[in-house]
């Protein structure tokens, strides 16, 4: 039986930094829905309940954020080395 082709490394970066960059957005986008939620819930208990999340919307959103920026660090460094972006 024959064995797959392995991946170029270049192939592996790529998908890694993709991977981070969806990553980061996920966790950003759920941060600020926390963060936003008390002030456009219409539903006082909604209002609380999320109200009291707000350390939790605060970790997501600078997660969110750290990963992009490690995704921008990444781009940087291809770019500098000569590699092309994906």
């Amino acid at each position: 039986m024959p064995q797959p082709a392995p991946k170029s490394s270049r192939t592996t970066a790529s998908q890694a930094d993709k991977e981070l960059l969806f990553k980061g957005v996920t966790c950003a986008l759920i941060g600020l829905v926390v963060l936003l939620a008390p002030h456009l819930a219409r539903s006082e208990s909604v209002r609380e309940m999320m109200g009291q999340a707000w350390l939790v919307g605060s970790f997501a959103l600078a997660l969110g954020v750290g990963f992009i920026v490690q995704y921008a660090v990444r781009r940087a460094r291809a770019g500098k080395d000569g590699r092309r972006a994906p």
